[in-house]
């Protein structure tokens, strides 16, 4: 899918850099986030308003007086990129662009995020955070023989169905003799155990197709399988985010669709599940004093290196700064020295090795815009 995902050691990268003349670009397709087409598929437009958006921030940096050296360094970045073949062709649905005169990142995700652009003394890393750590996104594999799909469930809602490479075109031959109970093939194997021999070997060929798509990802892969077929995948899968609930029907006969709605209903159930146990957990650990859900708290926390697991509200839109100490300084309106309180939190604990969740407002305990639990007491 040519998706990049943004390992601790990126955000950690992205989140300390300092410069002032940081251009930060995100870029997505034009239209409803429905009708979205993969950016390889006309890269032409998405190279525009890369282009355009960066264009607009070297004005602004102009405007502040910033070395004409400097400006010259982030064009030249921002060419290369354009220039890039490889990078261009993804069935990424937006790109995330940080660009200063130290160098260009750039991240290809399956995300469907608004395009924005900003400048200041360091990269907007804000909506990268949010859209790679956003539970509700998904895949669905649906496996009978001779067919298989892979669909991409996205967080706001919309899917979308992935090309596998690399399948032979013979695929469902694999199991012609598991139809015969081996009677053709007993000098090859005992009849009872060659047809199992032959769904592992056909379930490990569609995994190792599935894997050059998802490997890397974090986000969870809904098995739809007919039944002979959902035995012999789980048994040699090594995706380490499988859902253990599957899609009981068999895939034959369900639209992509019918499989999406199916796969989010998956999906939400085993969400839940996880933030239940989370919420009990957090209450335990609260009284203990080794949970929080006050911003000040939790601060100081993921500044000295102490939250473990990490919640906020996916739409907190509350700025200001937070020192070096993990002191907070609320801000009564944006500007270029202030930025997302949740989001900094959400970097310093990614940057310590903590685990970040964006979440919905009603998944968070007691009414909370943040919480966590620590890996010690203060």
């Amino acid at each position: 899918m040519s998706i990049d995902i943004p390992s601790a050691e990126d955000f950690a990268e992205l989140t300390q850099h300092r410069h002032p003349a940081s251009v930060t670009v995100y870029v997505a397709p034009s239209g409803s986030s429905e009708r979205r087409s993969p950016i390889g598929r006309n890269p032409e437009a998405a190279q525009l308003s890369l282009r355009t958006a960066v264009g607009e921030g070297v004005a602004q940096l102009a405007a502040a007086q910033v070395p004409a050296e400097d400006l010259d360094r982030i064009t030249d970045a921002v060419d290369q990129l354009v220039d890039d073949r490889d990078f261009w062709s993804t069935q990424a649905r937006s790109l995330a662009v940080f660009v200063s005169p130290q160098g260009l990142r750039a991240f290809r995700l399956m995300n469907n995020l608004r395009t924005h652009s900003g400048v200041g003394d360091r990269f907007d890393a804000g909506p990268l955070i949010r859209a790679t750590t956003f539970a509700h996104s998904g895949f669905v594999l649906a496996l009978t023989k001779g067919s298989v799909r892979l669909l991409v469930l996205e967080s706001d809602a919309s899917c979308h169905e992935v090309e596998l490479t690399g399948l032979p075109e013979d695929l469902g031959l694999e199991l012609q003799t598991a139809d015969n109970e081996g009677r053709m093939d007993r000098q090859r194997a005992d009849g009872a155990l060659r047809p199992k021999i032959q769904r592992r070997d056909y379930c490990s060929t569609v995994q190792e197709a599935v894997l050059r798509q998802i490997n890397g990802s974090n986000h969870p892969l809904v098995l739809a399988a007919s039944s002979d077929l959902e035995p012999a995948y789980r048994e040699i899968n090594t995706y380490r985010r499988l859902v253990d609930e599957g899609i009981t029907a068999n895939p034959a006969s369900l639209s992509l669709d019918d499989l999406a709605r199916r796969g989010r209903e998956v999906l939400d159930r085993n969400y839940a599940a996880q933030l239940a146990d989370w919420r009990e957990q957090f209450g335990t650990l609260r009284a203990h004093g080794r949970a929080s859900a006050k911003l000040r708290e939790i601060a100081k926390a993921a500044t000295a290196g102490r939250v473990d697991v990490l919640l906020f509200d996916l739409t907190a839109e509350r700025e200001g700064t937070i020192d070096e100490y993990g002191n907070v300084t609320p801000a009564d309106e944006p500007s270029a020295h202030t930025y997302g309180l949740a989001d900094e939190v959400a970097a310093r604990v990614l940057r310590t090795g903590g685990t970040v969740r964006a979440v919905r407002g009603a998944d968070l305990p007691d009414g909370a815009r943040i919480a966590a639990t620590f890996r010690s007491a203060s």
